[in-house]
This record gives structure tokens, sequence and C-alpha cells, in this order.
């Protein structure tokens, strides 16, 4: 089964999809880590890489066309990214977005990337319009349209232990012989 978990910045996808994929005994995939090595390799902050993508759109589609055939060829597979949902496409079997309070989220990548709080935010909302914005223009996508998951949860609410439980819950108590409802993804350009 391919599963994606999708969220933005400090919605703790990266916890979530990883103790996800080993409760389950699944590969897990990090869309933001590849970003985060991509933007090492270059010397510059995932925030410039951002910005920088915004005038080469070589690097989102790079990126976007690695998740879209790990989607395509592998079983067993937490994939995890901004655009996991949207890119994995109709191969996906169980879309999950993650998501809590602008505050919450600034807090928590504050602490994991040990900057000030008022940096992280900065960088944080920078970061979102930024992403918005290329995946509008890329993809016609529009990131806070949740239609297409099938389980969309708060994590401010629990702790990363209770959100995981729920997670593995929904996934593990999904039968794909009585689903009535799979969103088929449509309308999206993957030009590449």
């Amino acid at each position: 089964m391919l599963i994606t978990i999708s969220g933005p910045a400090g919605s703790g996808k990266s916890t979530i999809a990883a103790g996800l994929a080993e409760r389950l005994g699944y590969d897990h995939v990090s869309g933001g880590d590849i970003f985060r090595e991509l933007a090492a390799e270059r010397e510059l902050t995932p925030l410039e890489l951002n910005k920088l993508a915004e005038e080469d759109d070589t690097i989102d589609r790079d990126l976007d066309r690695r998740q879209r055939d790990l989607a395509a060829t592998s079983d067993d597979l937490v994939l995890e990214s901004r655009l996991a949902g949207w890119m994995a496409g109709d191969h996906a079997d169980f879309r999950i977005w993650l998501d809590a309070p602008l505050d919450v989220r600034v807090a928590r990548i504050a602490d994991r990337e040990n900057k000030p709080t008022d940096t992280a935010r900065h960088e944080t909302v920078e970061r979102a319009d930024s992403e918005a914005l290329r995946y509008r223009e890329y993809y016609d996508i529009d990131i806070d349209a949740l239609h297409i998951y099938d389980l969309a949860l708060n994590t401010a609410r629990f702790s990363p232990a209770a959100v995981l439980d729920v997670v593995a819950t929904a996934v593990e108590s999904y039968d794909p012989d009585d689903d009535e409802g799979k969103t088929p993804i449509t309308g999206v350009t993957y030009e590449f």
C-alpha cells in the first residue's frame, strides 16, 4: 500500500511518517530530506533554495518527478512531503494531511533547528508563501485544498504518540474493498 503524508512545515509529517513506516514495516521517503540535501549541496538554506526555485523550476520539477516515480513503482511505502498527496496521483491508497496552528509549528521548528522563534516564524511564513506560489504556477495546485485527503488531523491537539496511534488506526482500518469514495486526482498538470 502507498500512503502519503502531507502538511506544512512543523506539522509533524516527518515524525509521523517515520513512525508509521516503522510500525507497518514499510519504507519511508521524505521529500523534505531530499530538499534539505539539495540545499546543502548548493550551500544554501532551504529558504534560499525555495527562493531560487521561484526562478528555476527545474528544482521543484526534479523533486516532484522523483516522488511521482516512487509512487508509481513502490509498494509498502510511506511517502512524505508537502505535495506527496498530489504527486502520488492515483497511485496513493491513503492520503493524510497533518497540520497545526502557525504558532505551534513555528515553536516546533525553532526548537528543532535551534533558532529564535522570530526567525523561525519569518522563514516559515516566507517559505510557505514561496511554495504556494510555485505549486499554483507549476501545477495549478492550491495547497490549502484538502479534498484529496482521506484523513486531516490537527497535530497540536495530541502528543506525537497519540497522533501516530490515530493515523495508524485509520490506515490499518482501511479496506480498499469497502472504499466508496477514493478521490482521483484530476485537473492537475504535471509537466516535468
